[in-house]
């Protein structure tokens, strides 16, 4: 073990908290270990006859397990079977009541056949990936003293791979939001710029705000959320488009369907950013804050990924080409809402299979995941952004 005197530090720092000495430059190399990849042959040894090497005492293993933050997506599964149908049946048209209109010999046919109009998807798309690990059978006893200790090693690894899994499930989640937020775009918006217009389910709340109401200087994306009369503008935008998918319409949707979800079937997502600017400059100061209150939502610190920097422009960034082949590239993106029937997760089979190799003595083991995520356009979908 390396031994540091420190004897003129501490006196010096006491010197500094009592008061006697003005603040010194301090070298704090000799106090602190940040620990080594690899322990010197100088440094492992006993100082008593210099010749004992070192031995571990205490053994840390990182080894937390990562819950996940994606979006709580519908879920449902099946064993038999690969193709998902799903059937919708369009409105009827009203017909005259011949009840109430009924002449002398006149014949009433009560034997029309009335057709009815329906809708059919059938989704049958997979996704798949694996993540493998080698475990040696008894290459690794020659580094622990007993056989916990390596129990809690090995642990660790697998529990590696399951936050590794989780990520990256979390991550394609994500994408199959934001597919859905790009072809609600395009639907809208088309070759147009974003800027340009505000869209009935791409919803412009910058260029309403700076077109409608607001008197001064236009904001800009990048700080409208510090304007407190924006962020009221916003929070009422929000809760009356989300009021209003209640109703059956068919303009919430690409496919132009008949759709209404009521409240127990509405999801929403939220970036950090609007949610946390939300609840500082307009709950926190606002006597009744349940007026100014977004609705319930999941919150995501991001869509695609958080940059180098987890600045604005990454956070709310989306650039990506749809499963349809439209492409975003775009930043500004806050929030989506749309019923829980719009998109998904299906068939999510996670699964670990291995293998002993006698001649190397060691185990393989591969912890696969398949799943199908979808996304169905003939349902509500909302997006908020700033452009």
């Amino acid at each position: 073990m390396e031994i540091k005197q420190i004897y003129g530090f501490v006196n010096d720092a006491t010197r500094e908290a009592i008061g006697e000495s003005v603040l010194l430059s301090e070298d704090l190399s000799n106090i602190v270990d940040v620990g080594k990849a690899v322990i010197s042959s100088s440094d492992s040894k006993d100082k008593f006859i210099n010749a004992l090497v070192n031995r571990i005492g205490r053994e840390i293993f990182v080894n937390r397990k990562y819950e996940g933050f994606a979006p709580k997506l519908i879920r449902d599964a099946w064993t038999y079977g690969s193709i998902k149908m799903k059937v919708s049946g369009r409105l009827k048209e009203a017909q005259e009541n011949e009840t109430w209109e009924l002449q002398d010999g006149t014949s009433y046919d009560p034997n029309v056949f009335y057709g009815s109009d329906v809708v059919v998807k059938f989704y049958n798309k997979r996704t798949t990936y694996e993540v493998p690990i080698s475990i040696g059978e008894i290459q690794l006893e020659q580094s622990f003293t007993n056989a916990t200790s390596m129990s809690a090693f090995i642990d660790m690894l697998f529990n590696n791979i399951e936050t590794s899994m989780t990520i990256k499930n979390d991550e394609v989640l994500l994408r199959t939001i934001n597919n859905m937020i790009i072809e609600t775009i395009h639907d809208d918006f088309g070759a147009n710029a974003l800027n340009s217009k505000s869209g009935v389910k791409a919803i412009n709340l910058l260029y309403e705000y700076n077109t409608n109401v607001n008197g001064g200087t236009p904001l800009t994306k990048d700080n409208c959320l510090y304007d407190k009369e924006f962020l009221r503008y916003a929070t009422q935008r929000i809760a009356l488009v989300i009021g209003r998918l209640k109703r059956a319409s068919k303009l919430f949707n690409i496919g132009g369907e008949v759709r209404f979800t009521p409240k127990d079937r509405l999801y929403m997502v939220m970036l950090d950013d609007l949610k946390t600017k939300t609840d500082t400059y307009l709950s926190s100061d606002t006597f009744h804050d349940e007026l100014v209150k977004l609705p319930n939502a999941d919150t995501t610190p991001y869509w695609q990924g958080s940059g180098q920097n987890y600045e604005f422009s990454a956070t709310s960034h989306i650039k990506a080409t749809s499963s349809e082949g439209n492409s975003l590239d775009a930043y500004g993106i806050l929030a989506c809402a749309f019923d829980i029937d719009a998109l998904g997760v299906s068939n999510e089979k996670k699964r670990v299979t291995s293998n002993y190799n006698g001649k190397a003595e060691f185990f393989n083991y591969w912890n696969k995941m398949d799943a199908e995520y979808w996304n169905d356009f003939n349902e509500n979908f909302i997006v908020f952004f700033v452009q």
